[in-house]
């Protein structure tokens, strides 16, 4: 039987698709506004028929924008939270009439990942689930409004004074970033590489320049080499990172990538945790989107009639050229990456 999508996610991947709605942060809101509405409106009666829609849904979502990550990322989530809750309120029924099943349910929460953990049916009916999780999804809504300034408060460990800065493109995150550092560093400089075709790097730097005590110098990305041995940190946003801890990040990242690594130019790359994706390179049915040709070459010019032009909006950014990822739980490695899916998402959601 096919899945039909709920009116709310047709609405939704029709403004995602017209542009309505941009940035991972308002799509991760959106969706998770759906699932909230799900949780609280439809009548499901058990965990498992609650995670047979979020499944649904989020399959659908998933089909439809492939690039969108996020999507799914939060749809796991629920289904974490979903597992969570019912085996607290289960360990609780169960508590008196057998402490010993209600120490097994506690232990299962710890290690349920080990190969011998033990099942649990989630299609029994559960009292209060669904005021349990809406109650955690006021703390996951609460933990995406606070997601950038969490990060940026980190800017003053990171950057100094009299720093040499070099960043690409236009991120939210970078931008707040960088501006609590100028507020807290003295002569800083800031190179913007440009991101062509789009060049978003423009809308930045004319953004920074309006911060005080602040050098901004724009540069086109044919630039990045040759700047790249002045400068002291890289510092750059991503639209997601892999379960290895690579980026799928603006299209010009793996270059600034690979000439930091060249002259062992740290590169920082801010990351909020709902970015993070259990998801490899191979398993991505599109991990990049082309955009518009004419960005590159006018379709009426003379040269657009015998070339074939392609307009890649993502890099792909192997883990071994990152440095540090800033989440907003704190700094973290890119081989502890596959630490904080585990902690976010449940093994048996991976694959939705």
């Amino acid at each position: 039987m096919r899945e039909q999508p709920l009116k709310e996610v047709t609405q939704l991947i029709h403004a995602i698709k017209m542009g309505l709605v941009e940035g991972s942060y308002s799509i991760t809101n959106k969706t998770l506004d759906i699932f909230k509405y799900i949780i609280m409106s439809k009548s499901w009666q058990s965990a498992d028929a609650l995670m047979q829609i979020v499944r649904a849904q989020s399959r659908i979502m998933q089909a439809a924008l492939p690039q969108e990550t996020v999507t799914s990322n939060i749809a796991r989530r629920i289904l974490k939270l979903t597992r969570e809750e019912f085996d607290l309120l289960q360990a609780k029924v169960q508590h008196f009439a057998d402490d010993s099943q209600a120490s097994l349910s506690l232990h299962k929460l710890v290690t349920q990942t080990s190969e011998n953990s033990v099942s649990v049916d989630y299609s029994i009916p559960q009292q209060g689930l669904r005021e349990a999780l809406l109650d955690h999804l006021q703390e996951v809504e609460t933990e995406l409004e606070t997601s950038s300034e969490n990060i940026s408060v980190q800017a003053e460990e990171h950057i100094h004074s009299s720093e040499i800065i070099l960043t690409l493109g236009h991120s939210r995150s970078v931008e707040n970033f960088l501006k609590r550092a100028i507020k807290k560093r003295q002569f800083l400089t800031i190179i913007v590489a440009e991101c062509a075709p789009a060049c978003r790097g423009h809308n930045l730097a004319a953004t920074l320049a309006n911060e005080k005590n602040v050098e901004i110098i724009a540069i086109p990305d044919a630039a990045i080499f040759a700047m790249m041995s002045r400068v002291n940190k890289v510092i750059i946003g991503t639209h997601s990172v892999l379960a290895n801890g690579g980026l799928r990040a603006a299209c010009g990242a793996y270059t600034v990538a690979l000439a930091a690594k060249h002259y062992s130019v740290p590169v920082i790359v801010l990351a909020p945790m709902y970015k993070l994706s259990p998801l490899h390179l191979c398993e991505q049915d599109a991990f990049n989107m082309v955009g518009c040709a004419e960005d590159v070459i006018n379709y009426d010019s003379l040269p657009a009639r015998d070339a074939k032009v392609y307009s890649p909006k993502f890099d792909y950014v192997p883990p071994e050229l990152v440095t540090l990822f800033i989440s907003n739980t704190g700094g973290h490695a890119p081989s502890y990456v596959y630490r904080l899916l585990t902690e976010l998402y449940h093994p048996e959601d991976l694959e939705l």
